[in-house]
């Protein structure tokens, strides 16, 4: 059998429509950013999308396809791309597909909800249109999505395919990319036929509400489950969008692929969006303030002897788009629990500059925080005592992703102050700091989903704590200007049709 040329594309961002940072290469730069022949040792390495590819390509490809990387580019959420940033990698897909004009096929590892800056709201959907207009309408294009991805006419009409992951949080990328491979493979010789049926609802509902192992989304994952394992049925994906991407499509999503039975797609595309629309009225889970949170940390602190408390600042949340610079979490520790040892990053270039001249054990005073988004914040005086300094871009991606970092302390506030934002995904963010979990009343982390997977060894209770901020979860206070309308909870919306 012929082999068959696949180019693969991954570019993951995020986009923040009211974030007042635009992302530029360097963010990716700071992450993850590889061309061509560099990304397989890496990617094999990782525990991503592209892991999951070249997994499918050695059990199913070898023979008969020919892979091509393009580039893997992934960016912390934030801002829209600046053009510069958008145009150049624009620039090394058009000379990828003039170097191989014979490619069969393309797999893009996407997340669904990138803007750049000039408009362009609705980015992925912009790429697959134009890869369409450059490839022609019979090469198939496999994309895999974020499950918050904003599903977008554009991005339909111009994949064979979608898949998306069915983990919040995220723990199903390899497999997400083993099946996307997969898939494509068998499209590109003729095994299987995909046809797709989407549909979109009229629904904006994040935050603590769609995690996939609790209500109520529980139920409608293991409906999706039954789904794919009925004969002709090839992927069923379930898209709960990123709520603070302000675009005319913004909404839920869900999508059927199936082996060229277009009836069977339709029919369970619409059995699918009446499940998820059946649950909008489950409520949130209900946030604290910084206040009420101490407090609870107070009441249940017999809790930390075996472990620690997790405060998830949810509006300063570096995963959704957020600076990571908030000081209201930070003010309420350091100024009413100074009993309590806190761990609690922080983002301020400035200050790591002038922190980064004073040895260990010299006491600082200055500000923190407050510098990038004026609108919900302003600095934080602070005084304390310089513990550590890390710079550890050489020492792995979690840490590589935050620059030069110091540890400041004050009694039991241990501030962690960074060059760039993280949003503290694992525990390993601060025991490379040499910071003790164990001994902590208290961490701060920046994210709404992943800690909840990767502080089980150490977490004894989560707090979800709601200050003003740029990833503000209650959708009434988000300053929306061009989603459509009407939509639910905004709206009175009786039916999603």
């Amino acid at each position: 059998m012929a082999r068959k040329k696949i180019l693969f594309i991954e570019l993951q961002q995020e986009t923040n429509s009211f974030s007042p940072l635009q992302t530029t290469i360097a963010d990716f730069g700071n992450l993850i950013l590889l061309y061509s022949e560099e990304i397989e040792p890496v990617a094999r390495r990782t525990r991503y999308q592209l892991r999951g590819f070249y997994d499918a390509y050695d059990r199913y490809g070898k023979s008969d396809i020919e892979v091509v990387p393009v580039f893997s580019a992934w960016a912390t959420s934030g801002g829209p791309l600046t053009l510069e940033t958008w145009t150049h990698f624009l620039d090394v897909i058009e000379n990828a597909l003039r170097q191989h004009p014979d490619a069969a096929g393309l797999y893009l590892s996407l997340h669904g909800a990138m803007a750049v800056e000039g408009g362009i709201t609705d980015a992925e959907g912009e790429l697959l249109a134009w890869l369409r207009q450059r490839i022609g309408p019979e090469i198939p294009i496999g994309v895999s999505l974020d499950l918050h991805a904003n599903l977008t006419r554009r991005m339909a009409d111009n994949a064979t395919f979608v898949l998306a992951y069915h983990t919040n949080p995220h723990r199903d990328h390899v497999r997400l990319g083993f099946r996307a491979a997969k898939l494509l493979f068998d499209t590109v010789h003729g095994r299987v036929k995909p046809v797709m049926a989407w549909r979109k609802l009229p629904l904006l509902k994040g935050g603590g509400y769609n995690i996939d192992f609790l209500a109520p989304m529980r139920g409608i994952f293991r409906r999706m489950a039954q789904m794919e394992r009925q004969p002709g049925v090839l992927a069923v994906a379930t898209l709960m969008v990123h709520i603070w991407l302000d675009d005319p499509e913004l909404g839920w999503s869900v999508v059927v692929t199936t082996d060229n039975d277009r009836a069977l797609a339709e029919r369970l595309a619409d059995e699918l969006a009446d499940i998820n629309w059946a649950v909008r009225h489950h409520r949130h889970p209900e946030p604290d303030t910084p206040e009420t949170a101490l407090a609870r940390l107070r009441r249940h602190r017999w809790r930390t002897r075996t472990g620690t408390a997790v405060f998830c600042d949810a509006s300063d949340a570096v995963a959704a788009g957020a600076p990571g610079e908030n000081t209201h979490l930070l003010k309420t520790l350091s100024e009413q629990a100074p009993d309590l040892i806190t761990y609690i990053p922080i983002r301020d270039e400035s200050a790591v500059n002038e922190l980064y001249e004073l040895a260990p054990g010299t006491t600082w005073k200055g500000t923190l925080g407050g510098r990038l988004e004026k609108r919900f914040n302003s600095p934080l005086p602070f005084e304390g005592i310089v513990v550590s300094h890390h710079q550890i871009s050489q020492s792995g991606p979690i840490l590589k992703e935050t620059g030069r970092v110091v540890v400041l302390r004050r009694a039991g506030t241990h501030v962690i102050v960074t060059e760039r934002a993280n949003p503290v995904f694992r525990p390993e963010f601060f025991t490379q700091l040499g910071l003790n979990l164990w001994r902590a009343d208290a961490v701060v982390v920046k994210n709404i989903f992943p800690f909840r997977y990767f502080f089980l060894p150490y977490n004894r209770l989560t707090l979800n704590v709601m200050t003003p901020g740029v990833t503000l979860i209650d959708v009434f206070g988000i300053g929306y200007e061009r989603i459509p309308r009407p939509i639910f909870p905004l709206d009175d919306v009786r039916d999603w049709r």
